[in-house]
């Protein structure tokens, strides 16, 4: 098609995630105007709109989905294509767009960035935290380059690194720390605080536990998980919370730390990117240096905590 740039094709992917015109010109860095401008030659040379422009909404036509298909395909051969030259000049630099999910971020941001800086001084990290659903979403979109998530994904056109296994720990009101620790029965007789809905910690969670979200009398929900420590620290029931964040959850609140009896909760810490990606190499080597990181205790933010050790009966 004669007239067509990547410009066009990138501005209209913009403009179909954000939905929004003024949204997708500033994600652009460009004026509005200048968004709609290339909008409207992209249609011309279609030959039909791509989008339906109204007051409140901003939809696609079915040709505009047709083309967003296509345009993200191109737009991933184009990301490829750069990764295949920076994948031949030696060590990994340039631009390093990371996902890292909530319940990660706090506590593994801060030494990933001192360590991969120092390693890889030529390297640009751009971290973005976000739910595993979106982060997975992007790197497929090759608006991410790695995501750090709990494993497995199971999705076939991505690759996954382990990183490390991690256990969960109970959190109850300090008042409780001299009573038996529940077993599994127990808990699920208690009142679980537990994060917002498209957390997979969430869902782990309830899993092991053995409920189901239809179970609304048991459970509270939280945004973060330093909000709920501090709603167990205010007697509103217990939580539990991944060992990576005790220390920097509980130096503020009034709870008691317990291990669970075997066989404990635990997930899996792991790396996330296409398969096709020709940076894969220097991803895992990026992959094992997170892992010697977790080896040498970095994640455990200062001293590790006292936790109450508590054997399977």
């Amino acid at each position: 098609m004669i007239g067509l740039t990547l410009k066009h094709i990138r501005y209209f992917e913009a403009l179909a995630r954000h939905e929004h015109f003024g949204r997708a010109a500033e994600h652009c860095a460009i004026s509005q105007p200048a968004l709609s401008l290339q909008i409207k030659e992209l249609e011309a040379m279609m030959g039909a709109p791509l989008v339906e422009r109204s007051t409140r909404h901003l939809r696609l036509t079915p040709l505009g989905t047709a083309f967003l298909t296509r345009a993200r395909r191109v737009l991933s051969e184009v990301d490829e294509m750069g990764a295949l030259v920076r994948a031949a000049e030696g060590p990994l630099t340039g631009p390093f767009r990371l996902g890292i999910i909530p319940t990660m971020a706090p506590y593994m941001l801060p030494q990933i960035m001192a360590t991969l800086g120092p390693l890889f001084p030529g390297l640009d990290l751009r971290p973005r935290e976000s739910v595993t659903e979106t982060l997975l979403s992007k790197l497929q979109q090759a608006e991410l380059d790695v995501a750090i998530v709990a494993l497995p994904v199971s999705e076939p056109a991505l690759r996954e690194f382990k990183l490390f296994d991690e256990d969960f720990v109970l959190i109850r009101a300090r008042a409780d720390a001299d009573l038996p620790v529940p077993d599994l029965a127990r808990m699920k007789e208690m009142r679980l605080l537990l994060l917002e809905e498209g957390h997979c910690f969430r869902d782990q969670a309830l899993s092991f536990c053995d409920l189901s979200a239809a179970q609304p009398s048991y459970m509270m929900e939280g945004s973060s998980l330093s909000t709920l420590v501090q709603m167990v620290g205010a007697g509103m029931g217990v939580t539990l919370v991944p060992e990576m964040a005790v220390t920097q959850e509980t130096q503020t609140a009034d709870v008691s730390v317990s291990r669970l009896a075997a066989p404990a909760p635990k997930r899996t810490v792991g790396m996330v990117w296409r398969d096709s990606n020709p940076l894969s190499a220097k991803f895992m080597e990026v992959g094992s240096v997170l892992r010697q990181m977790h080896d040498g205790h970095v994640f455990r933010v200062g001293k590790r905590p006292e936790i109450d050790t508590i054997s399977a009966p």
